[in-house]
């Protein structure tokens, strides 16, 4: 099965994240990437420098076109930054209930520039939380839908739960913020099955797009079919593999080598 994915997110100008990396993800992965565009940001390895907004009515235009052409295996959500915008994509997932989706709660891009209204934080935690297969948020995303601090790794399992209690059926807590040699990630699931991935942490500074990259592999192997465990491995050895082979580009933050293992 190749796997129709249709994307809910922001345009990167500069490649490294946003849709453009969703896009590069999926198909190097075997899917189909189809995308409905939530905004336009101006954007390099050194930050977000503007930001065009798309109209939600637009959104779903996008959306319903594709689905009900195309058809969807899974759906994955990335920068979604108004309350308006999260409230009409999630009337279109619940219409698709039985279809994985994988939400990916971006709040900030790597430079610092803030990609979610405060307004909307409310709206995705209630609204779109609990509609998801999988939560992917890093440990600052996590803090913010918490209300509280995660210091330390051993913090990590019981914040994970309590994101799990929000309604997700499943949430896979992202450890790249802590410093160590050691990059870990928690997966827990309804049912309370719990798993811990470790993996050594690469030194680079090139990193951009790393989020959307993970979140983008994992809702290709749900919408192929794989268990939702299976995903997150394969997902995680594509992002590693990504980094490792990073191009180089950019001043700052650099991003992924998205075509990694595809070279002719």
């Amino acid at each position: 099965m190749r796997g129709r994915i249709l994307i809910m997110a922001g345009s990167d100008s500069g490649g490294g994240a946003g849709i453009q990396a969703d896009i590069k993800t999926v198909t190097v992965l075997g899917g189909f990437a189809m995308t409905a565009i939530t905004a336009l940001t101006a954007q390099n390895t050194l930050g977000v420098h503007d930001v065009m907004p798309v109209a939600p009515e637009f959104i779903v235009a996008q959306m319903r076109c594709v689905m009900d052409d195309l058809g969807v295996d899974a759906f994955k959500s990335g920068m979604l930054d108004r309350p308006e915008v999260i409230e009409a994509i999630a009337a279109v997932l619940m219409t698709s209930a039985d279809v994985p989706y994988v939400l990916d709660p971006v709040m900030v891009a790597k430079g610092g520039a803030a990609l979610l209204h405060d307004s909307a934080l409310a709206t995705l935690r209630d609204r779109l939380v609990p509609l998801a297969t999988v939560l992917t948020p890093n440990l600052p995303e996590a803090e913010a839908l918490l209300g509280r601090p995660i210091a330390r790794r051993e913090d990590m399992q019981d914040a994970a739960r309590e994101l799990l209690a929000l309604g997700a059926r499943a949430v896979l807590l992202k450890g790249g913020h802590i410093q160590g040699d050691e990059l870990v990630d928690v997966l827990v699931e309804q049912g309370g099955r719990m798993e811990t991935f470790a993996s050594p942490r690469i030194a680079t500074r090139h990193t951009h797009g790393t989020g959307c990259t993970l979140a983008s592999a994992i809702a290709t192997g749900l919408g192929q079919g794989m268990t939702l465990r299976d995903a997150v491995v394969r997902a995680r050895t594509y992002v590693r593999n990504a980094i490792a082979a990073a191009p180089g580009y950019g001043a700052g933050s650099g991003p992924l080598d998205h075509a990694v293992g595809i070279r002719i």
